[in-house]
């Protein structure tokens, strides 16, 4: 009696929808970051909420690389998805020590493409086909 291997599977619905989860805060937490950074140019408390905004956006896009590895190993999706969770990782990453180091004319360029591109990114999670 033969057997024959199950073809491979694409990404579960619950890692998926994880991945859409993640990156979606991880788009949202971007966002608030931007307003934050307006707060933090009239407000005296802006300076304290865009440093807790940068590590809950830190930590969101710690979670959409997990994301990505769940998605990817045990739910049988695209390895491709890794790289891009591991590319918003490393940008997190120069936009925290920009942030710290005080270079605005590089940090604020720098979280508007990040922006972009998590939100290209988001598009590109929603409107794809189960």
């Amino acid at each position: 009696m033969a057997t024959t291997a199950a073809p491979s599977t694409p990404t579960t619905p619950r890692s998926a929808t994880f991945l859409r989860v993640a990156i979606a805060l991880q788009t949202l937490t971007i966002l608030c970051q931007a307003s934050t950074a307006g707060l933090l140019l009239t407000s005296a408390t802006g300076e304290t909420l865009h440093s807790v905004g940068a590590r809950v956006m830190y930590a969101a896009s710690m979670l959409y690389l997990l994301a990505a590895v769940l998605a990817w190993r045990p739910g049988g999706g695209s390895a491709r998805r890794i790289g891009h969770a591991g590319g918003f990782l490393v940008l997190a990453s120069a936009q925290v020590v920009l942030g710290v180091t005080h270079h605005p004319a590089l940090h604020v360029p720098l979280g508007v493409l990040m922006f972009g591109l998590s939100i290209l990114d988001l598009a590109h999670l929603a409107l794809r086909r189960p």
